[in-house]
């Protein structure tokens, strides 16, 4: 576990101030002490004297524990990672095998898509934070050879009123819009929570999704001793230093003093090295690239030539740097953002070269590819560091723990919720008009509205919303659904059930659209790994992810784990709520049988698909209306969920249903007024007799989807849900001109309902 008692920035700052040689600093005898102030442990600290046979010097164990950090090793999770299922009839490139999964969409065309998470960065510096998250996402697609065509994004913070809060919302929303509108890539879709336990530890979020032609991959590997090793891209700076041991670290108050451990990012300069990288690989002159994100230079030349077996000799001094005097360590820990690291065909140099130059970029030859599996980097004609690649990545030297857990203390709390202690309010307009104005359910259109979701015109939400986020895949009848998604507080009150939902839900939202779920990415924001109780909801949420991929269908291609998101308070130490967000991928095959979120049309009729019962358990209306924390997780059942999602996906597909949209936040009643408010249509419903009406209406049981069909068509509807034996579905109404009537009576129109809804998170934001 890192220990903050030394801030690895201001060691580092200090050990070389009393130096009057940057060698010295370099090539110093370090002890346990250094190492466990540059966060590694006294057992992993004798690893790696056993791996070298020597004691390492000042640079190859800074180079250890940036790459032995949890963002770089995965150390306390790859034991549980590895039991998600990995394999698909779609799928191209799975979980680990280079820098983002690969799913098969035909036409000879694969979609490369990952989701990561840049939250430490974004607590302490919003805007940059938040900007070079985006970057680096869209760097590990078209890294691969594929062109970023959409992103999304999944963001949790604390009180949207508390002024410091919103200062990391301004922060990170413009970051994320400034970075994506300026590289020309879509911003499409997301998902945005507000809980008091992110108050300390934001999470930021990021996927992206790229398209490329068959036969256009590229791997991350250094094939051929002999060949030249390139730096492209931006020049190195000391930016980013450690960015990879402070992610894997707890905040605390002094975190601040962590900034240099924060990227700068330039979307510009990321534009012309996505299209040079492109470009440089349609030439057939590369071996290999691969992105310089975590670790910078230490990773990228260690995982590249673990991959292929081979090692790397590096001249530091070709390196190009924006700052004098930087000491080896400083130039292969940095991760000053928009670089690759390349491997060409030797004879070929002179074509990427050429390449790199049109786009005005850094092109640099900085060493070659050996064949004894060992990293050399010279710096000043001397060697500085002398390491086995292979030592220092995940499935090689880098250590894997297994950590003890235990059941948390509060889900006791969770088991004793009764629902019968919660009375029945007698205004439940009041209780909706609560619902829909909560931030967390509330119009993100504040936020959204700064995204530029229409570039490169591909974008098929911007007209028609749908669950999931739409997007045309040019030259074909195709389009990605995409959705992201995760509500922690289920997790929270039960991790195997909760995750499983997370899954389901994301893939509700992808078969509400028309389409079908073909692979998940995850990002895994958890705390700290040795508390006992937050390794209980890893260990628990990894197992419901698993049950609920192979449910579906949908291998798990990569992502990321973020732990140690948690800060110590007056009362110790305050982890997040355990955040597995899902970032689905699922393939509509003909965009003319997309279907809309929202009510088409006055008198319509309105059907719910899914079992119904009297379930009210960790509901936004017991958490929030009635201020009881802790409940069980909603009713949820797998199977029910695979049925209603291929009964829902059945009917679009004959073109039976007019509108789909799920039930999810806020419950059944949320969902209508969701359905109404895009083109201002109300509905007339009435309460299912038996059940209490606040569960009927406010109740989050999982697996149910409001659906409208029209009039003409109520019998042939019903004959082909009998027809394929689908007996859950019953009728809740009609779709009206815009009144809201409820078991008779009025609840006004759906235009006050939407500005409710659409100025609620605007006014905390901008007053």
């Amino acid at each position: 576990m890192l220990s903050h008692a030394v801030n690895p920035i201001i060691f580092v700052a200090t050990f070389t101030s009393n130096q009057s040689a940057h060698m010295k600093a370099s090539l110093a005898t370090t002890n346990v002490s250094t190492a466990e102030t540059l966060g590694l442990s006294a057992e992993e600290y004798e690893m790696i004297k056993n791996y070298l046979g020597r004691t390492p010097n000042f640079t190859e164990l800074s180079i250890y524990s940036v790459m032995w950090s949890e963002h770089c090793s995965y150390k306390n999770s790859i034991k549980y990672l590895k039991t998600l299922p990995n394999t698909g009839e779609h799928l191209l490139v799975g979980a680990g095998e280079e820098n983002a999964g690969l799913v098969d969409i035909g036409h000879n065309l694969g979609c490369a898509f990952k989701i990561e998470s840049h939250n430490h960065p974004s607590a302490i510096e919003p805007y940059q934070g938040a900007a070079t998250g985006v970057g680096g996402i869209h760097r590990d697609i078209f890294t691969m050879g594929a062109r970023p065509i959409a992103a999304l994004n999944s963001l949790r913070f604390g009180d949207p009123n508390n002024n410091h809060m919103k200062h990391l919302i301004r922060g990170v929303v413009k970051g994320i819009g400034d970075y994506g509108n300026c590289l020309g890539v879509p911003t499409v879709g997301g998902e945005v929570y507000f809980e008091d336990c992110y108050r300390q530890n934001i999470l930021v979020n990021a996927m992206s999704a790229g398209i490329v032609k068959a036969g256009e991959t590229i791997s991350a590997r250094a094939d051929g001793p002999g060949n030249p090793v390139f730096i492209v891209g931006s020049a190195t700076g000391k930016d980013g230093i450690h960015g990879a041991t402070f992610a894997s670290a707890e905040l605390t108050e002094d975190s601040a003093e962590d900034l240099p451990s924060v990227q700068v990012g330039d979307p510009f300069q990321e534009k012309l090295l996505l299209e040079a990288s492109l470009e440089a690989i349609q030439s057939g002159a590369l071996v290999g690239m691969q992105d310089m994100g975590a670790a910078g230079i230490s990773c990228s030349t260690s995982e590249m030539s673990a991959k292929s077996k081979t090692g790397m000799r590096i001249n530091l001094d070709e390196v190009p740097t924006r700052q004098a005097d930087m000491e080896p360590f400083e130039m292969l820990l940095s991760e000053s953002q928009e670089r690759m690291l390349v491997v060409v065909k030797k004879g070929r140099e002179q074509e990427i070269l050429d390449i790199f130059d049109k786009w005005d970029l850094e092109c640099s030859e900085i060493g070659e590819v050996t064949g004894d599996g060992m990293l050399d980097f010279y710096f000043q004609g001397e060697r500085v560091a002398h390491i086995p690649a292979d030592s220092l990545v995940l499935g090689g030297g880098a250590p894997v723990y297994d950590r003890s857990y235990r059941r948390p203390e509060y889900m006791d709390q969770v088991n004793s919720f009764d629902p019968k202690t919660i009375e029945v309010p007698t205004e439940l307009k009041t209780v909706a008009q609560f619902l829909i104005q909560l931030p967390s359910i509330a119009s993100k259109k504040w936020i959204y509205e700064q995204y530029d979701h229409t570039v490169r015109t591909n974008n098929m939400n911007t007209l028609s919303p749908s669950d999931a986020s739409l997007v045309r895949v040019k030259g074909t009848q195709k389009a990605l659904a995409m959705s992201v998604d995760c509500n922690s507080a289920y997790i929270e009150a039960d991790p195997e059930i909760g995750t499983m939902i997370a899954v389901s839900e994301a893939a509700r939202n992808v078969s509400c659209s028309g389409a079908k779920p073909m692979a998940i990415t995850n990002c895994l924001n958890f705390g700290n790994p040795h508390n006992e109780e937050v390794y209980y909801q890893f260990v628990h949420a990894i197992k419901g992810m698993r049950q609920a991929c192979e449910a579906f269908d949908t291998p798990v291609t990569g992502g990321n784990v973020s732990f140690y998101n948690e800060s110590q308070g007056a009362e110790g130490a305050e982890p997040v709520f355990p955040t597995p967000v899902i970032g689905m991928l699922g393939l509509l095959e003909d965009t003319e049988k997309a279907c809309r979120s929202h009510f088409g049309q006055s008198g319509d009729l309105i059907y719910l698909l899914g079992p119904v019962n009297e379930n009210i358990s960790c509901s936004s209306y017991v958490r929030k209306f009635h201020k009881k924390r802790y409940s069980p997780a909603p009713f949820f059942n797998i199977e029910k969920e695979v049925a209603v999602q291929e009964i829902v996906q059945k009917l679009i597909a004959e073109d039976f249903i007019e509108s789909a949209h799920d039930v999810s936040d806020g419950g059944l009643m949320t969902c209508l007024l969701e359905s109404g408010m895009f083109r201002e249509l109300g509905f007339e419903v009435r309460v299912r007799r038996g059940i209490r009406p606040d569960a009927y209406w406010f109740g989050e049981g999982q697996s149910r989807i409001v659906v409208s069909i029209r009039p003409e068509r109520q019998g042939s509807f019903q004959e082909f849900l009998d027809h394929h034996e689908y007996q859950h579905v019953c009728k809740l109404g009609r779709v009206t001109n815009g009144d809201v009537l409820i078991d008779d009576q009025s609840w006004g129109p759906i235009k006050e309902w939407k500005k409710l809804y659409n100025q609620s998170l605007t006014q905390i934001l901008e007053s």
